[in-house]
């Protein structure tokens, strides 16, 4: 699969394959690329506690989900009539702290069993900023839009306090899951709302920890998302509409690139034949009851039984199954 790029050719000695079992944790690009990998047919757990944009509660949930450690209930916050911790996304919220509890508790666990045999952590950092609150200094993964005064200080992290924590959540890992690659990527989406200033010094600090891990790690890879944004896709004509998140363009170029970069022989084929059982997929004709479309529908099932073997299709089937029985009717 050909795909011109303006920067160095890629490559990693790392491949994955269609029985690969991918954990993708992080900035909402870890979101982008999980949900890709999902489409595809990987077998992906994405963002499993919402999106973390910090190295530090990244570490912390890392571990969380190595020890199954019980959840702070010092951490619960109650916000317009509603349960969130801060050491989740927002997502994770309930309506009592009971049911929140046992949010978590479940996501925790399902996290910590695909570990166990998880071939690749796909890990986006996102901010070096942090905050803490005032009360005990502790790290929040997420504010909850807490309003208040003296509740939270806010400050950038060193690149020793990054290095660290994420140093020893890896290494932790390793031991847990010898078998267990990481690939690191600097989210592309700029955190303007700390000015552009803050936002390159925060962005440089995670790509100095991310070059020192590669080096101290064998099982870890960097993918230059960051970098393909900034530098290869250098106008604002690949952004969204708020200039700040990468277009569907861009996305698409990013997400050509790491295929590329990371997918073996036999998954890159799968890929070229599965984007064509995906258009199939999304065809409407003119005129459902003709034989054309039937005939259509049923070579489109048994392109993709040839994969039943290989990866989970039965949505896709199901699919299928349900439009040739409407022709019946």
């Amino acid at each position: 699969m050909e795909f011109r790029t303006n920067i160095s050719p890629l490559s990693s000695p790392f491949r994955l394959s269609l029985q690969s079992y991918v954990v993708t944790i992080g900035s909402c690009f870890a979101d982008v690329m999980g949900t890709r990998l999902y489409h595809n047919k990987l077998k992906v757990l994405v963002n499993p506690y919402g999106t973390v944009f910090n190295p530090i509660s990244l570490a912390q949930l890392l571990e969380l989900s190595l020890n199954q450690q019980t959840i702070n209930p010092d951490r619960f916050v109650l916000v317009q009539d509603y349960w969130y911790h801060y050491d989740f996304h927002s997502r994770l919220s309930a309506s009592t702290q009971e049911e929140l509890t046992t949010k978590l508790e479940n996501a925790i666990q399902q996290t910590s069993s695909f570990f166990k045999k998880a071939d690749f952590l796909i890990l986006t950092l996102g901010t070096s900023i942090i905050y803490q609150l005032i009360s005990d200094q502790q790290v929040v993964s997420n504010c909850h839009k807490v309003s208040g005064q003296n509740i939270f200080t806010k400050r950038m992290l060193s690149e020793t306090e990054i290095l660290s924590a994420l140093e020893n959540a890896f290494s932790k890992l390793i031991v847990s899951n010898p078998n267990l690659k990481i690939i690191l990527t600097v989210s592309p989406v700029r955190h303007i709302k700390d000015t552009l200033i803050l936002n390159s010094a925060s962005k440089s600090l995670l790509r100095v920890v991310c070059h020192h891990l590669i080096e101290r790690f064998s099982n870890i890879s960097y993918f230059p998302a960051y970098e393909i944004m900034m530098d290869d896709l250098r106008d604002y004509r690949f952004y969204k509409a708020d200039m700040i998140h990468p277009s569907e363009v861009a996305e698409e170029y990013i997400w050509q690139l790491f295929i590329n970069t990371y997918m073996d022989k036999s998954m890159l084929h799968f890929l070229q034949e599965w984007a064509k059982i995906t258009q199939a997929l999304s065809h409407r004709p003119m005129r459902e009851q003709s034989e054309s479309y039937r005939q259509f529908l049923l070579n489109t099932e048994e392109k993709i039984r040839k994969w039943e073997s290989e990866t989970d299709v039965s949505e896709e089937l199901n699919e299928i199954s349900n439009r040739i029985k409407k022709l019946t009717v």
